[in-house]
C-alpha cells in the first residue's frame, strides 16, 4: 500500500481471477473489508465473480480487452467507490504503468511502487542496485551489449560457457546458452531479435553460466520503509525450459550458514530500496563453491506462495 497515504482501505477491487482473487476476497472479509470483482464475459460463471460482494462486467473474452485494459479496472473501482486496487499476479501485476495509473486516479496500489516495479523488472538495473547494496551478483557485463566488438571482448573476459539474457525478460523467456564463440554473434542477434518481439526491448547483456547451480528463491515481504521480512527459500532447480517444475521448501541443499547467508543478502537488498509488499528474490546458488548470485526480483506475490504458506504458517495473501 501506499506509504504516503493515511487513507483507510474500506473496498477493494482485485484486479484478477481464479484462485488468488478468492484469496484475497477471503483476507478483505476477515478484516472487514468490502471486495469487488471484475470478470469477462468468458467468466461470467467463474467462481471469482459469485465470491466478492460486489462483481462488474469489464469486457469480452479476450485479457486484452478485459484484465489487461488499464482504464477499464480504474473505472470499475470508480465505479464501484473501491479506495484501493489488489493485482494479484500475473496480468498487470508487475506493469508500472498500471500502478501509476491507479495511483495517479488517486486510488492505493496495494503491492510496491512504480519505481520499484520499473527497477527491479530491468534486469540490468536490478543487478546495479542488488550490487550497490553489496548482494552478490552473477559475474557477467555492468549493461546491454550494443557492438559485436563489446561482445567478443566481454565474452572472452567472462568465459564460455555463457549465457545472453534479455533485459526486459521474464519468466524463463529470453534465455540464451552459448558454449563456444563461434556460435557467439549468431546467439546474441537471435536473442535480441526475440527479446524486442517478446518484450518490446532488445537489450541483451552477458552473463556467466553456473554448470552446478540450484535456483533458490527467497521470500521477503517489505512495510516500504526499509523493514524487510525474510520467510524462507524456496528451491525450484526442477525446471524445463527454464520454467519451475516444482517446488521444494526449505532447501535440501542449503545448510544453516548459507541460509542465514542467503538471508542477510534477501533482507539487504530489498531494504536498500525500500520495497513494499510482498516479493521473491531470486539466487542461484553454487553447490561447488557454495557461493550465491542475486538473479531477479519478482516484484508480486507469486504463484508458488502456498509453499511458503505451508512451511511458515502465515497466511501471506
Amino acid at each position: 500500500m501506499s506509504g504516503e497515504s493515511s487513507k483507510n482501505i474500506t473496498r477493494v477491487l482485485v484486479a484478477n481471477r481464479g484462485e488468488i482473487a478468492i484469496r484475497i476476497f477471503q483476507g478483505c472479509r476477515e478484516r472487514g473489508i468490502e471486495s469487488v470483482a471484475v470478470y469477462s464475459e468468458a467468466d461470467a460463471s467463474a467462481p471469482h465473480r459469485y465470491a466478492a460482494d460486489e462483481a462488474l462486467l469489464i469486457g469480452t473474452a479476450a485479457p486484452a480487452d478485459s484484465y489487461l485494459r488499464i482504464d477499464r479496472l480504474i473505472e470499475a473501482a470508480r465505479q464501484s467507490e473501491a479506495d484501493a486496487i489488489h493485482p494479484g499476479y500475473g496480468f498487470l501485476s508487475e506493469n508500472a504503468d498500471f500502478a501509476r495509473a491507479v495511483e495517479k486516479a488517486g486510488l492505493i496500489f496495494i503491492g510496491p511502487t512504480p519505481l520499484q516495479i520499473e527497477s527491479m523488472g530491468d534486469k540490468v538495473r536490478a543487478r546495479e542496485l542488488m550490487e550497490s547494496a553489496s548482494v552478490p551478483v552473477i559475474p557477467g557485463t555492468d549493461g546491454p551489449i550494443d557492438d559485436k566488438k563489446t561482445l567478443q571482448k566481454e565474452a572472452k573476459r567472462i568465459g564460455y560457457p555463457l549465457l545472453l539474457k534479455a533485459a526486459g525478460g521474464g519468466g524463463g523467456k529470453g534465455i540464451r546458452r552459448v558454449d563456444d564463440k563461434k556460435d557467439l554473434e549468431s546467439a546474441w542477434e537471435r536473442t535480441r531479435s526475440e527479446a524486442l518481439s517478446a518484450f518490446g526491448d532488445g537489450r541483451v547483456y552477458i552473463e556467466r553460466f553456473v554448470s552446478s547451480a540450484r535456483h533458490i528463491e527467497a521470500q521477503i515481504v517489505g512495510d516500504g520503509h526499509g523493514c524487510v521480512w525474510f520467510l524462507g527459500e524456496r528451491e525450484c532447480s526442477l525446471q524445463r525450459h527454464h520454467q519451475k517444475v516444482l517446488e521444494e521448501s526449505p532447501s535440501p541443499v542449503i545448510d544453516d550458514e548459507t541460509r542465514s547467508r542467503l538471508r542477510e543478502a534477501a533482507i539487504a537488498g530489498a531494504a536498500s530500496i525500500n520495497y513494499r509488499g510482498a516479493g521473491t528474490m531470486e539466487f542461484l546458488y553454487d553447490q561447488t563453491t557454495r557461493e550465491f548470485f542475486f538473479l531477479e526480483m519478482n516484484t508480486r506475490l507469486q504463484v508458488e506462495h502456498p509453499v511458503t504458506e505451508l512451511v511458515t504458517g502465515l497466511d501471506l495473501v
